[in-house]
């Protein structure tokens, strides 16, 4: 696992063993930046579910001025921290241990853009698309990526958020949200 492009292009990232964390393939990666290219300069990045941090540094390394991580295993907090000074991002990214419902709560700021990596076999996503929606840690102008088993059914509106796009990818899908112009 290594960062695909911009300023730590070829840096290669820890990852954990087992099947505890299902990190990002390459050419998911890939495709869901080159789908949110400009929107990633200097924007705020939060990472959902971050696991082994790759899509926050991923981001960081292709301009965004911050990377706020949320995840609750121990072992990918620490491994999070060591890609980020792999990468040398120590200075912007932002670990946050613990639930992503019961952080999402108390962030206190917005961010750009949002990416929302729950495990699959919980079937959360939308569930944590609402709770972004109902604490607005979205920005206005902001969007929400979220990686999710293309079983997992998505809807098109959820709350004052609406899906304007999807890509499947095998066994993956991302489904891409932002607000409405009227809730």
């Amino acid at each position: 696992m290594q960062v695909i492009a911009g300023s730590a292009k070829g840096r290669k990232l820890k990852s954990l063993p087992g099947l505890a964390t299902r990190p990002i393939l390459a050419r998911i990666k890939k495709s869901l930046f080159d789908i949110i290219r400009l929107p990633v300069i200097e924007a705020c990045f939060l990472d959902l579910y971050a696991g082994t941090g790759a899509v926050g540094v991923e981001a960081l390394s292709r301009g965004a001025r911050l990377a706020v991580f949320i995840e609750k295993d121990p072992k990918a907090i620490k491994i999070i921290r060591d890609n980020l000074q792999l990468a040398r991002f120590l200075d912007q990214g932002q670990v946050l241990p613990g639930n992503v419902f019961d952080q999402l709560k108390i962030l206190g700021r917005t961010y750009n853009i949002i990416f929302v990596g729950s495990p699959y076999k919980l079937g959360i996503t939308k569930d944590t698309i609402v709770c972004i929606d109902q604490y607005q840690v979205l920005a206005e102008d902001g969007l929400i990526v979220a990686q999710h088993h293309f079983k997992e059914s998505m809807d098109i509106r959820v709350g004052g958020l609406w899906m304007y796009r999807q890509e499947r990818y095998g066994d993956t899908r991302l489904s891409f949200y932002k607000k409405t112009a009227n809730k």
